[in-house]
């Protein structure tokens, strides 16, 4: 059995009282800025409002489910997000790895000319010999002061924020195929409009011909009716110039080729029939959204890291031992004579490093506040999100309310204008104004269409979508 002998104990008693004395003298380092709670933003509508996981079904369009799906699989920024995950995992088994004990074995052998003026005796000093070593080495850092533990602390929640940014990343890559799929219906509309009018106008075109050879017209007639219909006809080059560009986004958002777009059929969108949303912003936002979590586990990732820096002050206290064999001789190293094994603490001791481990602390003390500053502007920005998206869903609906009045409107003012044409009253050119604006006013109309589903989305990825912070916990 090894015994420390009474001297060596007490100097080693008092090298480890010396690193608690030093240990306390931790300069201060305050953080300067604090998260922001939920009731300074005025979230007070206690009202839940359940997202399903898989909203965007609520559009009714089995195509659509195929296009998220697709794009969840294949898109590279998943891949990425992905990566961040396990590169986050490796870390903390790195972590976790260096709070246990360390084992090797180290070997050496050589023939070597023993010097005779040194510590070897005779009969090996002055003459060569095989000198060789073998021995287990083990290490274990005993973190008496948790400096480790703050390391694995910090290390996990970096893990948890990595899968919610995957979380948060799914999130928006799911709305963004949705809304360029709204875009892709918004086309399609705007090129069924344009293929009605062209129908319209072709037909009246070939009325005023008529009337002309029946000398009940003029050639200004014929040009009023040609330059409506050339009108209508750029609006469907237009919106089928708008379909595949939106066909081509798509492909890009899933991660596919130029043989994707192909794939690609009508769309079959009950544009009003999604989700039931909120009129006001939920008191519950935060918790809803994986992206401010992942933002909360930030902060709690550098608050450990400050803990980390924080007890590099303290004493870092090993276990050490060794057993093997050591001889001068081939044959003398087979001999349980040879035998030697140690043990003790070894104990490092911080005492002066030209300031190293205080600026490691302020700036372990700045990257908390600028984690909490981060979330700070996270959480904000997400209640403006969703505040901005529940306004104009309103504001949009009450738009396309006098949108379709207005339609209404010119569409009866067409119909009576046509009548009075036939009756020989009035003549094409009279009706230019008129047919000019009702095609606006369709198009119109079909935009705010679009832009409703597309804010009710927004509001939906604003909300969170149907992320569960309980289910990334489980």
């Amino acid at each position: 059995m090894i015994r420390m002998k009474p001297h060596a104990a007490t100097t080693m008693a008092a090298l480890v009282a010396t690193g608690l004395l030093a240990g306390c003298a931790v300069p201060a380092s305050q953080t300067t800025v604090t998260p922001i709670a939920a009731p300074a933003l005025g979230l007070t509508d206690p009202r839940p409002t359940a997202i399903a996981a898989d909203w965007w079904r609520g559009f009714g369009d089995p195509q659509l489910d195929r296009l998220v799906a697709d794009a969840v699989a294949g898109n590279p920024s998943l891949d990425a997000a992905l990566a961040r995950v396990t590169q986050a995992q490796a870390v903390l088994s790195t972590n976790q790895a260096d709070l246990g004990p360390d084992v090797t074995l180290d070997t050496q052998a050589q023939v070597a000319r023993l010097s005779g003026r040194y510590t070897i005796p005779p009969p090996y000093a002055g003459t060569t010999r095989f000198v060789g070593t073998a021995a287990a080495n083990l290490s274990w850092n005993l973190d008496l002061f948790g400096r480790q533990k703050a390391a694995i602390a910090g290390a996990r929640a970096s893990v948890r924020a990595a899968a919610l940014d995957l979380a948060a990343a799914r999130l928006a890559l799911s709305g963004a195929v949705v809304q360029t799929y709204i875009d892709l219906e918004r086309a399609e509309a705007q090129a069924g409009i344009a293929t009605r009018t062209i129908a319209t106008r072709e037909n009246t075109l070939r009325l005023v011909n008529v009337r002309i050879r029946n000398k009940l017209g003029s050639k200004l007639d014929a040009q009023a009716a040609t330059t409506l219909l050339a009108q209508a006809r750029q609006a469907l080059l237009r919106a089928q110039a708008g379909q595949v560009l939106a066909r081509n986004a798509l492909a890009a958002l899933a991660g596919r080729g130029v043989d994707y777009p192909a794939t690609i059929r009508a769309t079959a969108l009950k544009l009003d029939a999604v989700v039931p949303l909120p009129a006001t912003v939920p008191a519950d936002l935060l918790a809803r959204r994986a992206d401010i979590a992942a933002a909360q586990g930030r902060i709690e990732a550098a608050a450990a890291g400050r803990q980390v820096a924080r007890r590099a002050f303290y004493p870092n206290v090993n276990l050490a031992a060794l057993a093997g064999f050591q001889a001068v001789g081939l044959g003398n190293l087979l001999s349980l004579d040879a035998g030697t094994v140690g043990v003790g603490p070894a104990i490092h001791l911080p005492l002066f490093d030209n300031g190293r481990l205080k600026a490691d602390l302020a700036g372990a003390t700045a990257a908390l506040d600028l984690a909490t500053s981060s979330y700070n502007d996270r959480v904000v920005g997400a209640v403006r999100e969703a505040a901005d998206a529940v306004a104009r869903i309103g504001a949009l609906d009450a738009d396309r309310a006098r949108q379709a009045e207005v339609v209404r409107g010119y569409a009866e003012t067409g119909r009576l204008n046509a009548i009075r044409v036939s009756s020989g009253l009035d003549s094409r050119l009279d009706l230019v104004d008129n047919d000019v604006r009702l095609l606006a006013a369709e198009q119109a109309d079909a935009d705010l269409a679009a832009d409703a589903a597309q804010q009710r989305v927004q509001l939906v990825l604003a909300l969170g979508g149907g992320f569960d912070f309980q289910d990334m916990t489980r």
